[in-house]
């Protein structure tokens, strides 16, 4: 399997183009450990990827990774990273990095989400109170 389809490499590419707090687009894992990554964007070189990634040391972070790279990983037993097909992101990536920060990791947990959520929200209003008119 591709990692990218071909509409997801356009939007992606797409969302590359402003400063926006976008919505993670893909989730790829590896199927036999604890790696995880979100990425919202695809920069022109068509390689790097901007998201959340999670190695599974326990600190995961916001950055660029190569999809090259990711793509030919090869693990035990012939298996490689795979993209969830299933993934459908309610956040934008600001929320799921507050929330793997909390947590350690990567997490789709509601209830973590949304305490990140509220957090976020919190410390905005925070922010926009102490700005001068």
């Amino acid at each position: 399997m591709d990692l990218l389809t071909q509409s997801l490499r356009e939007r992606l590419l797409a969302n590359s183009l402003s400063e926006a707090d976008h919505v993670p687009l893909v989730k790829f894992f590896n199927p036999i450990g604890a790696a995880t990554w979100l990425f919202t964007e695809l920069d022109s070189d068509g390689d790097t990827l901007f998201g959340l990634c999670d190695l599974g040391l326990g600190f995961p972070e916001l950055g660029g990774a190569s999809l090259s790279e990711i793509a030919s990983v090869r693990l035990p037993l012939g298996l490689r990273i795979e993209r969830d097909l299933h993934f459908a992101a309610e956040h934008q990536l600001s929320v799921y990095a507050e929330a793997a920060r909390a947590c350690g990791q990567i997490t789709e947990h509601p209830d973590h989400l949304a305490r990140a959520a509220a957090a976020l929200a919190r410390a905005g209003e925070q922010g926009r109170s102490r700005s001068p008119p």
